[in-house]
């Protein structure tokens, strides 16, 4: 907490004027680029290694940057899961993002909780909510590997964006945003290690360096 305290006087002191301006003009409402799902991991941090202002992203974090697939009447939402399907609901038709990205990332504490067994964990409701991304440990014991070189728990992180992508386009206002042609799905991944951002192509079946020439891939395919 001073660490934070003393962090709020530091901003009022030596930065606050330069952003007030912008904050006067976010006042009046938000327009993000994105809805961006993140893990909650302390150590990633959208707005830096994304080089982010305030307004540019709509930010939804929990553990495990999961989704819980949509519900329809025959399978209501557990108690407390309605976060996640009220923050994709409001991007896209309140605030009409034309982006969602699911960004995982590496040395991930809930994806060593799901490859050593949730069932495991002694937390009742964190080990409910693991269920996920069970999924995608399925597919990581079927053989199914982006990049064998990562270490089984980054690989099991990697394989759990593509799963959260796929339970995002269970939501009927995504399908039909999708359909329109007016939203994309996006897959990343951070390597805290490195501070590098990967993004997903489907084209190659892996998780690309986003450097100046993934970068010019990724612009081009928004452009078109």
């Amino acid at each position: 907490m001073k660490k934070l305290i003393e962090g709020i006087v530091e901003f009022r002191r030596t930065v606050q004027e330069s952003y007030r301006e912008t904050f006067g003009q976010l006042a009046i409402g938000q327009s993000p680029d994105a809805l961006f799902i993140a893990c909650s991991d302390s150590r990633v941090v959208p707005n830096t290694f994304a080089s982010t202002n305030p307004g540019d992203l709509f930010v939804l974090r929990n553990v495990g940057n999961l989704i819980p697939p949509c519900c329809n009447n025959e399978k209501k939402a557990m108690p407390g899961e309605e976060a996640e399907a009220a923050a994709i609901e409001f991007s896209v038709l309140n605030l009409n993002v034309a982006n969602i990205i699911v960004c995982g990332h590496s040395e991930c504490g809930a994806m060593h909780a799901i490859l050593e067994d949730r069932q495991k964990v002694g937390s009742p409701h964190l080990r409910s909510w693991l269920r996920h991304g069970e999924a995608a440990l399925e597919q990581l014991h079927s053989g199914l590997a982006l990049d064998p070189a990562w270490a089984k728990h980054n690989q099991l992180s990697q394989l759990n964006v593509l799963l959260q992508m796929e339970h995002i386009k269970s939501y009927p206002c995504v399908q039909q945003r999708i359909q329109e042609g007016r939203l994309a799905i996006h897959g990343w991944w951070f390597d805290i290690a490195k501070a590098d951002v990967y993004a997903y192509e489907k084209e190659f079946n892996r998780f690309v360096l986003i450097d100046e020439e993934e970068s010019e891939r990724l612009l081009e395919r928004l452009r078109k």
